[in-house]
């Protein structure tokens, strides 16, 4: 009886061990990279990021508000490289950039990328920023001041639609 119990012990375990790793047909597929970038290109397309900054400095500072533009989004041939066309309300400034980008992936989870890039007129800008579910999250870093940045991601026509009047 032992040795009938083990015989079917050993059996289990040596088909749950060949099943592990294998998709099932109705198990969804992982997007090809070609997918993810293609998806990311139309998402930030023609898309309006709405949210917060928080600057590390200034602990007590009420997140101040922050907007980006982006008229265009496209990978560029060579690695991780992408350009960002994105119209930029700081301070004084409001004017259309061409941003160079690198776009890391966590998985099916882009990370837009910035290390010490010069916006000329602007300064000089790190940042990392999380895409996720129309919401993005990251850090900043401009000059010597940086902190936390944090909002939500709408095609241009449905955040005008979500405006106040």
């Amino acid at each position: 009886m032992r040795s009938y119990r083990l015989c079917r012990f050993l059996a289990a375990s040596i088909i749950l061990a060949l099943g592990v790793g294998t998709a099932r047909a109705d198990e969804p597929q992982a997007p090809s990279k070609e997918e993810l970038i293609k998806n990311l290109e139309k998402s930030l397309s023609g898309a309006k990021l709405t949210g917060r900054f928080t600057v590390k400095a200034k602990p007590d500072m009420a997140p101040a508000a922050e907007e980006y533009t982006i008229t265009s989004a496209r990978k560029l041939i060579d690695g991780d490289q992408w350009m960002i066309t994105a119209r930029i309300k700081y301070g004084q400034t409001d004017k259309v950039f061409p941003v160079p980008i690198d776009v890391k992936w966590a998985g099916d989870t882009p990370i837009l990328t910035l290390d010490k890039v010069t916006i000329p007129g602007l300064g000089t800008f790190s940042t990392r920023v999380v895409i996720h579910g129309g919401l993005y999250a990251g850090t900043w870093q401009h000059d010597e001041v940086g902190g936390h940045l944090f909002g939500t991601i709408d095609k241009v026509d449905e955040a005008e639609e979500k405006k106040p009047q």
